[in-house]
């Protein structure tokens, strides 16, 4: 895995304020800040998986968060997104409602780094009160600067 969490983000990569108020709408508008990415070689090849990942089962970690993903071909490093909704977004057949979404992509010659990457996120979001500090992040910077504070504290 190339460093920390916050190594993997970017200011432009967070979404704050998702409009969408059904998953997959959502899942369109944070995975979309990956278009471009110099790391993803071909996003409507990555789009595609991370829809197909999507429907075999639920990503949801419980607590409001989603970790929607693909192991691909079409990136050629780890690749991270976030979004956040206000409101919450319905995401599985449960009605489990999400407020964060972590959109990641992997290459699929790299299942370390996934594990690696999702097993990060996870130790990252289990606090309560570290989650509601990223649900009242005010700005990207902001968002970043308390991921990063959290992985100082739990020493990743």
């Amino acid at each position: 895995m190339p460093g920390k969490i916050t190594s993997l983000l970017s200011p432009a990569r967070i979404a704050l304020h998702v409009q969408s108020t059904k998953r997959t709408t959502a899942l369109n508008e944070v995975a979309h800040l990956l278009d471009g990415h110099p790391e993803v070689a071909n996003f409507a090849g990555f789009y595609d998986e991370l829809l197909a990942r999507d429907r075999l089962d639920t990503t949801c970690l419980g607590n409001a968060i989603a970790l929607p993903h693909a192991r691909t071909e079409h990136v050629k490093q780890i690749v991270l997104a976030v979004g956040r909704s206000d409101a919450g977004i319905p995401f599985d057949a449960t009605g489990e409602i999400v407020k964060l979404f972590f959109v990641l992509g992997t290459p699929k010659s790299k299942p370390g780094d996934y594990l690696a990457v999702v097993s990060a996120l996870c130790k990252l979001l289990r606090d309560p009160a570290d989650r509601a500090t990223l649900l009242a992040a005010e700005t990207p910077d902001i968002f970043i600067a308390a991921l990063a504070a959290v992985e100082v504290k739990l020493g990743l």
